[in-house]
């Protein structure tokens, strides 16, 4: 098995808005990208990368009108594609967006000029923090020097097996758009609850009711100790919107409770923020 400190190839990771990784890389021969998202609030078009994550929830909560949202077109990630290298493009859930249909098209057009045989697509069937966890995996089995067509293999494996929970304080944006039924949001609304939400096949389904936020977080862990297998060799991330205590809080009760390898903690970026909300949590292992 290959052990390399550093990647053989040239290789570039390209992500799409939903995605909060850092771009910078601290190893030769890994470049990182990302291609924003679009939201339209009030028909006014906000790039994802330029936003204000404070901003952004005060104009969700003031308009009353429904908050859009426009994946990259093939074009934008075409754009992005370097022909002297693999990339490796990592999108949210296909069945949540048309972002990877977008990757998809622009590899058709690498292979119109020839360099399509070095573009690997990931549906990473979550978001947010799955898609971060797809993203660090990648780059670890670079650094081991793993070859694009095994390292394609095993990082679809890998996704295969992630977990994605949420716990929203808000499902007005997910319900709009058509993420959720407008039955589970109701559900939340009129019983004071925060349910815990999962990812299943790359869609997101109720997985448990809970009153208040400290018996959500609680009831949090005890879903991920259950099903988390081989934990010591796993790493955890939880990303929140404006909620670094309630991050932290969770950190801690995990760390207390489950033994994983690494515990990050990522803060939202514009398209998570549209659709998590204001102290909303992603948690994906």
């Amino acid at each position: 098995m290959p052990q390399n400190s550093f990647p053989t190839y040239r290789s570039k990771i390209i992500v799409d808005g939903c995605s909060e990784v850092s771009l910078e890389s601290n190893c030769e021969n890994i470049y990182l990208a990302r291609v924003p998202f679009k939201v339209y609030i009030d028909d006014e078009e906000i790039c994802n990368q330029n936003m204000n994550r404070s901003e952004l929830i005060d104009r969700m909560h003031l308009t009353k009108n429904k908050v859009r949202t426009a994946c990259p077109s093939p074009q934008t990630f075409f754009n992005e594609l370097d022909p002297n290298a693999v990339n490796f493009i990592v999108t949210i859930s296909s069945k949540l967006s048309s972002s990877y249909n977008s990757a998809c098209l622009a590899k058709t057009m690498a292979k119109d000029k020839g360099f399509g045989q070095n573009v690997f697509i990931f549906d990473s069937r979550s978001a947010v923090s799955g898609e971060d966890l797809t993203v660090l995996y990648i780059i670890e089995m670079l650094k081991r020097g793993f070859q694009p067509n095994d390292l394609f293999h095993m990082v679809r494996d890998y996704i295969a097996h992630l977990s994605t929970y949420f716990i929203l304080n808000s499902f007005e944006n997910l319900v709009k758009n058509g993420r959720i039924k407008h039955s589970v949001a109701l559900v939340g609304k009129l019983l004071k609850i925060n349910p815990i939400m999962e990812g299943v096949n790359g869609e997101i389904e109720l997985k448990e009711k809970c009153r208040g936020h400290k018996k959500a977080l609680c009831s949090l862990v005890e879903i991920i100790a259950q099903n988390v297998k081989e934990a010591e060799i796993k790493n955890i991330a939880i990303t929140h919107v404006n909620a670094p205590e309630k991050a932290i809080k969770l950190k801690e009760m995990i760390k207390k409770r489950i033994p994983f390898k690494n515990i990050i903690i990522l803060e939202s970026e514009g398209i998570s923020t549209v659709y998590a909300d204001q102290g909303g949590i992603v948690v994906s292992f």
